[in-house]
């Protein structure tokens, strides 16, 4: 949409607040009620219950909007999360009554349309609800323009300026489209406790709180590594971020929910999906080496410490589109000669395609999943599985006449041959690029309840993100290297990585990150000394060639691991059967590695505190995080 040239600009010291929350000392509790689009819909009820004064949601992911913008290009009414109306009805007649705030990116590539739609169930339920929307993070139309080619979308990540300028001006429900996951919680943060721009070190702790908490039940023990010391993972329940004016918070969850809030917990959210020291937004770069965790009580652990500095001078750009089509065809092997057996079904289809005279795909690629067990009691665990995958940007080349050749031979191939399912027709899929622009090339608009629309301007001071001393890069192997044995060194106790160690991992574009941290002050001497990038590359042998940046983050006992090119051109692309990089962490953690007989003697026994800083552990910060 294009902003009016009579609106003003947000300036949210001037701007009169409605609803004053007297915020003063008081924390402000705001409650994450979805992690992605199809999260629990009981979430928002579970807020409500809660009592927290925002309740927050996050619904986009790339995949996400890869599947949002095709929606909207088939119907220009839809391109929005539609889940999201069906958890506020829900709620919708204790939202209005207790005046609690709502604000979500639920809007994706249509934030109007979401907003229409609010109004509109608002009314059906007789209640009175000032709706506002955030947009100007679609840069679709101006792609070509900006030189970011001509994608199905392309979308800005705004900040919370526009949030809080929303709240601000009396919005009770705020929804915007792509803005950093982060966002709708520093920008209700700033709204309540009154913070101006240049408040990086509080929009800092806020960063910190909205990582952890955007993601759902992830803070609460969901995909932890060490799930199997939580009492109930039934159902976690969703995480609330009580967030001082000094920017700390302390993240709980609501009583008598299910899951955990421990130091590891929270600290296994932080490492997710990072990359450098520096984690970086549009309103300010949050220093994660500053942060600090301590268990203050039951559920409760309080992030403190946090260092801001001003926002990069551009925001990245999340630019989506149709990549080609994609057929997947699964052999199961079953039994002896799995080698042999592999190696005939490659040539019988390739002498097929070759025969047929059909166009060979772009791209063709064979894996084969060890996954058979000897003298195995059931089929299934005697079977391995052959996999192939083919691309093309014409669906026919790889559509059903090309499935049908693994068919054409099936009575004359290997012994017990048979597939994972009948020939179908080829699969669209996606690619990913992240981009960058200028802060001020997003038209950040704010659509205010009474039809108004104010222009929420770039920041006036910014700084190129450059890398800390803490982070390191290094190129991989060339395929020519030798690289060394993944078998665990002589000497000392061998064990899986993971019985000592956690690790959380994900996606982020074509890279994944690997966060490791370590329990005790010892194992965390091993981990710094021992983990480095190479030593990752041997014992994850995919890796090997790709280059890697590692950051230690001494505070939290961690390193992270930065990833190159692992997932392709991103998670619609499907380039590893575990396209979001999920499981890496876990398959990290399976791997064999030789300790000191002491660190080995701490398997089994409680995680030792992390370490705190007692500058930072002062009773007026102890009062205003609790």
């Amino acid at each position: 949409m294009t902003t009016a040239p009579a609106s003003p600009p947000v300036d949210t010291q001037a701007a009169p607040r409605t609803s004053s929350p007297n915020a003063g000392d008081r924390v402000v509790r705001i409650g994450n009620a979805s992690g992605f689009y199809g999260d629990r819909l009981s979430g928002f009820d579970e807020m409500v219950a809660a009592g927290v004064d925002v309740i927050t949601g996050d619904y986009l992911a790339e995949l996400t909007m890869l599947i949002l913008a095709r929606q909207k290009q088939q119907d220009p009414e839809r391109g929005y999360a539609h889940t999201f109306l069906t958890q506020l009805g829900r709620s919708l007649d204790q939202i209005a009554a207790a005046g609690t705030r709502v604000v979500v990116n639920a809007g994706g590539m249509n934030p109007a349309g979401l907003a229409a739609a609010v109004r509109t169930l608002a009314a059906e339920h007789g209640v009175a609800l000032a709706v506002a929307h955030v947009d100007g993070d679609d840069l679709t139309e101006r792609a070509q323009s900006l030189g970011l080619g001509t994608p199905l979308a392309a979308n800005a990540y705004l900040g919370g300026w526009g949030i809080t300028a929303a709240l601000t001006r009396g919005a009770q429900v705020v929804v915007t489209g792509r803005v950093t996951d982060a966002a709708v919680i520093t920008g209700a943060a700033a709204w309540f406790h009154d913070w101006e721009r240049t408040d990086y070190n509080e929009l800092a702790g806020a960063m910190a709180a909205g990582h952890v908490i955007e993601c759902g039940m992830q803070a609460t023990g969901g995909n932890f590594a060490f799930f199997d010391e939580i009492d109930d993972l039934r159902r976690p329940g969703f995480p609330i971020a009580e967030i001082a004016a000094n920017g700390d918070s302390v993240i709980t969850k609501p009583p008598g929910t299910g899951g955990a809030v421990t130091a590891e917990t929270v600290l296994s959210q932080l490492l997710y999906e990072i990359s450098g020291a520096r984690y970086a937004g549009p309103d300010a770069t949050l220093r994660l080496d500053s942060l600090r965790l301590t268990v203050i009580g039951e559920d409760r652990v309080r992030i403190s410490g946090a260092r801001g500095e001003a926002p990069p001078p551009d925001v990245k750009v999340s630019v989506t589109e149709i990549g080609g089509f994609r057929q997947q065809l699964t052999f199961p092997i079953v039994g002896l000669h799995i080698e042999q057996k592999t190696e005939l079904i490659k040539q019988q289809f390739e002498y097929g395609l070759q025969q047929s005279g059909l166009p060979r795909p772009a791209s063709m690629n064979w894996t084969l999943a060890r996954t058979d067990h000897a003298n195995a009691a059931t089929e299934e665990a005697a079977a391995a599985r052959l996999t192939l995958v083919a691309r093309d940007v014409n669906p026919k080349v790889v559509g059903r006449a090309f499935a049908n050749l693994a068919v054409e031979f099936a009575l004359g191939s290997i012994p017990g041959f048979f597939t994972d399912g009948p020939p179908g027709d080829a699969s669209v899929y996606g690619r990913f690029r992240p981009m960058f622009v200028p802060q001020a090339t997003p038209a950040h608009t704010v659509h205010l309840p009474d039809g108004s629309t104010l222009d929420v301007p770039p920041p006036t001071d910014a700084h190129a993100l450059e890398p800390t001393a803490a982070d390191t890069h290094s190129a991989g192997w060339k395929a020519t290297d030798e690289a060394p044995a993944s078998t665990p060194e002589a000497g000392g106790v061998v064990l899986p990585l993971g019985e000592l160690f956690g690790a959380r991992s994900g996606d982020k574009g074509g890279t994944a990150n690997v966060g490791v941290w370590a329990r005790s002050a010892a194992a965390w001497e091993w981990l710094r000394e021992e983990l480095t990038a190479d030593r990752l590359r041997a014992l994850l042998p995919e890796t090997a060639t790709l280059d890697i940046t590692r950051v230690e983050l001494p505070n939290l006992r961690a390193v992270n691991f930065v990833i190159d090119d692992i997932l392709g051109e991103g998670v619609a692309y499907g380039a590893r059967f575990d396209a979001q990089a999920k499981g890496i962490g876990e398959w990290l953690r399976s791997r064999h590695v030789a300790v000191p007989e002491a660190l080995a003697a701490e398997r089994g026994t409680p995680p030792e505190a992390l370490p705190s800083s007692p500058s930072t552990l002062t009773a007026e910060n102890m009062r205003n995080a609790s």
